[in-house]
């Protein structure tokens, strides 16, 4: 089945139209923020700039960035433009110094992120007949909620999984017979690859299309995706700070996202001097959510590397394409839809006297699913003591670094002095999933 276009005045309007509308709504939110959020009334000020300097899009570039720092020296509420009795529902994501970005949602952002989701899943085709087997992660995570919300919304059936426990999701794959797949594509391989364990076969499945996203993947993982499935595979990209998926998807033209522009103003800028790029230049990813209510952002900085293209695309949309991102400019990893910081895992090391705050961290993809192991320094004190007491410790790391971070790893304890030291900038993180 084909996709569909859900709102075509909005994601057929015009380039100039698009822009106006943009700028109204740019302006709209500058006001809204030097009104109601303290930090970015200081930011600009501090850039000398006035809300009446900005008159439309033309003035954008002179309002300064916001950045994942903003959500931790304003955790946990500081980053909210109205009172804490209009947030309906609060989610968030691991920040950088153990404070997590949290980000506050009224009621009007609820239904402006289930659009954006109808608008994606339209991509796909999903209509009112399909089931929607939804294996992202609920809870603070936006992977699940997300989609969900949207296919109610369609008419269609939400069955929500949630993420885990292989075994019961190809049952539901096999019993239920979902049409729509949605988790992250690491996971839908993972689920490819574990059908014959359970003896089932692409007769037994019904899928035709799949929205994967959350972590970085390539082209040659979406074909893999395809011929072990059987469905089309839909890059759906994303931010808990933005939204949440929605805010861009591929159609069923190729492998560029659209974004949905009269929501979240993208920019692509250069990563050491923060100039404007133009269209076709790679750079870091930058988002105004200009419609937001509870936490909007202006210029935020995502550090994803891609470049930008505009013009009528062959399923008829006008809004702005993004290319497909698989790396980042700053040092964030993302393990299995989650972001992870190294500063986390340090914070933790702290906690143990056992142990040295020298590591290395080493991630790969075993069954395409992807495994994160830490080796540590034991303290030279600890080193003699019986492998009881290490494999205790080694334990309680585990779960402190689960805690922190919301990824499981295999924790190592080696002895003292055995790993690199520098004087310099050490490289700590060997990251042997190869994506390319």
């Amino acid at each position: 089945m084909k996709g569909y276009i859900w709102n075509e005045k909005i994601e057929c309007m015009s380039q100039d139209e698009m822009r106006t509308l943009q700028g109204e709504r740019l302006v709209d939110c500058v006001e809204r923020m030097v009104t109601s959020v303290p930090y970015y009334a200081a930011k600009m000020k501090a850039a000398g700039v006035e809300p009446g300097d900005i008159k439309g899009m033309d003035e954008l570039h002179k309002l300064p960035f916001t950045d994942k720092y903003d959500f931790a020296d304003n955790y946990p509420f500081g980053t909210f433009a109205v009172p804490l009795d209009q947030i309906v529902r609060l989610h968030a994501s691991s920040g950088t110094t153990g404070k997590q970005k949290v980000v506050g949602y009224t009621h009007g952002d609820i239904d402006l992120w289930t659009e954006c989701m109808c608008r994606s899943l339209a991509m796909g085709g999903m209509r009112k007949n399909d089931v929607g087997h939804v294996a992202y992660g609920y809870g603070f995570f936006t992977g699940g909620l997300g989609p969900h919300y949207a296919i109610e919304r369609i008419g269609a059936t939400a069955i929500p999984v949630s993420g885990g426990n292989t075994r019961r999701q190809i049952q539901i794959l096999k019993d239920f017979g979902p049409t729509i797949l949605c988790c992250t594509p690491s996971y839908a391989l993972h689920l490819a690859d574990e059908l014959a364990t359970y003896d089932t076969t692409l007769d037994d499945l019904k899928l035709r299309a799949g929205f994967f996203g959350a972590e970085p993947w390539t082209l040659e993982m979406r074909a893999q995706i395809e011929q072990k499935l059987g469905l089309h595979a839909y890059d759906i990209y994303g931010l808990s700070e933005i939204c949440g998926p929605g805010v861009a998807n591929t159609c069923e033209y190729g492998d560029l996202l659209h974004i949905q522009a009269d929501h979240f103003i993208a920019e692509v800028v250069d990563p050491e001097t923060g100039a404007p790029l133009p269209d076709g230049e790679i750079g870091e990813l930058v988002f105004s959510s200009v419609t937001k209510q509870g936490t909007p952002l202006l210029r935020y900085n995502t550090h994803d590397l891609t470049r930008l293209t505009t013009g009528t695309c062959a399923c008829g949309r006008t809004t702005p394409r993004m290319e497909k991102v698989t790396g980042r400019a700053d040092d964030m990893l993302i393990i299995r839809g989650v972001n992870v910081f190294p500063t986390q895992i340090v914070t933790v090391l702290l906690k143990f006297g056992e142990v040295e705050p020298h590591y290395m961290i080493n991630i790969d993809r075993v069954h395409n699913l992807d495994v994160m192991e830490i080796r540590i320094e034991m303290s030279p004190r600890f080193f003699s003591d019986s492998i009881k007491e290490i494999e205790h410790t080694e334990r309680k790391l585990r779960e402190e670094v689960a805690s922190a971070t919301g990824v499981s790893a295999k924790i190592t304890l080696v002895e003292p002095k055995s790993l690199p030291r520098s004087e310099g900038k050490i490289r700590r993180v060997q990251d042997n999933r190869k994506l390319q």
